[in-house]
């Protein structure tokens, strides 16, 4: 003891013993081996910057005494560093506070926040990420609108008593004639049919390709073209779609990386790593426990159906594995007759587009009629196949996701290709219709326009009948779910939320809108509108008229996989727009 004094003072012990180099007041550190019990603190891969501290110090193993105790070290160090570097890291310190402050104020006007916690609560993650990708949609119709109306729409209107055509060759006259707007009286009903089907007034407006005119406006210092913004504006409103799809895939990208790609197992991590501490009041505190209690469902469910797999025998795996080819090319006999139907109506209903009153708007509606039943029907027959797979939810999931994008993509595929053989002469511009203009202008005198018109009856009536649904069907059967004891009722019982259909009603209708946009430039904006009224509807089904899935699934793994979908739909019609400027 009197030598320990005649030295002075001993060295604090735990982390203040070590200052690294470069530092005031540096000490030799103390060896690792002279107390193994105590953690030590590895100066040398510590932070440079303050701050990167915090978080450096949150993912090491070490006490909360000793992590609080190297804090209060890096506080008191004082960096030898130059007035350049200096102002490096506090100018990296503004940007990360500032990008943190509007992070957090952009949350507090995210659309539905208190909605979609309750939907997580209620039934899992799974159901709400087909709430999240709904508002991304709605978000993304938005702004996409935006960048149309500032670019095209305003421009338009605004230049619409100016500038000059820019278009003056007299051998097109014939082929420009283009006139839709009826003469003399018409009864009130043909109002309804017109909003209905997009002709008449409504034909004769901005909605429409064939209203946008050949304005060049020119001044002393300034000039506009029409047609050059028209152009580009859709070549950007695709690539700006993109942009927006591949930014978020990455965002999800990244959670799956993290969360291991949502293998099953990981029950520590959920009990102890998962909940919401920012959870206040007795309401969002069950909601956060039910949250996790599907989450783990879930991960049991997946390693049950291995350990299930795993014990099969080899007979049992031949008759499993034939049963599963056979019911696979069973689901692709259905979805190739549901194609042919497709194509049949709508060539019937081209070949019949005279027609006028009820059953004109019947025959004009029938492709989209035929497209909406067997987008109904089939993947409903699908999923009773897919029970009979025995595969485990996430892929069964995915199999179902697949079949019904197969089947509307190429059924919105046989609806254009339809369109094109009669527009095209077949694809004979030799035909005597076809000879002048190139394509059929007797019957399509504005062919982009026809093709507007398609997709707005697609987008229209896809709305309609989602609420119909709403207010025929799944009202209905839960009022007889409740009110009639018949067992035969009790056993159908409350519908399930079946989030791969829903999830394709989105892509479906996203992509119609992508295909559309060329010719029909406010179908954003009609598809916005659609889309929030889709999420009140499917929130008061999902409350009112839904129970609990009995078979859960992942929510990360199957939002990655709806944003590839999307993806798809964007491909066809990043298609069709290339075919159609190109041509």
């Amino acid at each position: 003891m009197n030598e320990a004094r005649r030295r002075g003072p001993t060295q604090p012990s735990g982390p203040a013993e070590v200052i690294s180099d470069g530092y005031l007041g540096d000490r030799r550190p103390s060896s690792q081996a002279s107390n193994p019990r105590c953690p030590q603190f590895d100066w040398g891969s510590a932070p440079t910057g303050d701050e990167e501290g915090p978080q450096d110090l949150r993912g090491r193993p070490l006490s909360m005494s000793l992590k609080r105790a190297v804090w209060q070290v890096q506080q008191m160090r004082v960096p030898a560093v130059s007035k350049g570097e200096s102002w490096k890291r506090k100018r990296t310190k503004v940007l990360r506070k500032l990008k943190e402050g509007t992070r957090e104020f952009l949350y507090l006007f995210s659309p539905w926040r208190k909605a979609l916690q309750l939907i997580a609560g209620n039934f899992g993650g799974g159901v709400q990420s087909f709430f999240v990708l709904l508002r991304f949609l709605v978000l993304l119709n938005f702004f996409s609108f935006l960048l149309i109306a500032g670019f095209v729409l305003v421009p338009s209107i605004v230049f619409s008593s100016e500038g000059s055509d820019s278009v003056n060759d007299p051998d097109l006259g014939e082929c420009l004639d283009y006139n839709p707007n009826p003469q003399g009286l018409v009864p009130f009903y043909s109002y309804v049919l017109d909003v209905l089907l997009g002709t008449g007034f409504v034909e004769l407006s901005y909605l429409f390709y064939g209203f946008y005119k050949n304005t060049l406006v020119q001044a002393t210092n300034f000039s506009y073209n029409i047609p050059l913004a028209y152009i580009f504006t859709a070549v950007f409103y695709i690539a700006f779609c993109l942009i927006c799809i591949v930014a978020r895939l990455g965002t999800t990208a990244r959670v799956v990386v993290a969360t291991g790609g949502g293998s099953s197992g990981n029950y520590s991590m959920i009990a102890f790593a998962s909940w919401d501490y920012g959870s206040l009041g007795e309401k969002e505190t069950k909601l956060k426990q039910k949250n996790i209690l599907y989450r783990l469902q879930v991960d049991l469910e997946e390693e049950r159906l291995k350990k299930q797999a795993a014990a099969l025998t080899l007979k049992q795996k031949i008759i499993l594995y034939s049963l599963r080819v056979i019911l696979f090319f069973l689901a692709l006999g259905l979805i190739i007759a549901a194609l042919v139907g497709i194509f049949m109506a709508t060539q019937f209903s081209q070949e019949r587009s005279g027609q006028e009153g009820i059953l004109g708007l019947i025959i004009q509606y029938l492709p989209s009629i035929v497209i909406t039943a067997g987008n109904f029907v089939v993947p409903m027959l699908c999923d009773q196949i897919g029970l009979l797979e025995r595969y485990s939810p996430s892929l069964t999931i995915i199999l179902a996701l697949m079949r019904a994008v197969f089947l509307r993509l190429f059924g919105l595929c046989v609806l254009l290709f339809t369109l094109w053989s009669q527009v095209t002469c077949r694809g004979n511009p030799e035909e005597d219709d076809c000879r002048l203009c190139q394509y059929n202008h007797k019957l399509y005198p504005c062919w982009e326009t026809r093709v507007g018109q398609e997709m707005y009856k697609l987008t229209v009536f896809d709305l309609l009948v989602t609420i119909a649904t709403l207010v025929l069907v799944e009202f209905p059967r839960r009022m007889l779910v409740d009110n009639w004891s018949n067992k035969l009722v009790q056993k159908l019982g409350r519908q399930e939320f079946v989030v791969p259909a829903n999830v394709l009603v989105l892509v479906y209708g996203q992509t119609v809108v992508w295909t559309g946009a060329l010719f029909c430039p406010l179908l954003p904006l009609i598809n916005t509108v659609k889309f929030i009224i889709l999420f009140y509807c499917k929130k008061i089904t999902l409350f009112c008229n839904c129970r609990p899935a009995l078979r859960t699934f992942r929510s990360t793994t199957s939002t990655f996989f709806f944003l590839v979908v999307l993806l798809f739909g964007w491909a066809l019609a990043t298609a069709v727009m290339t075919y159609s400027l190109a041509a």
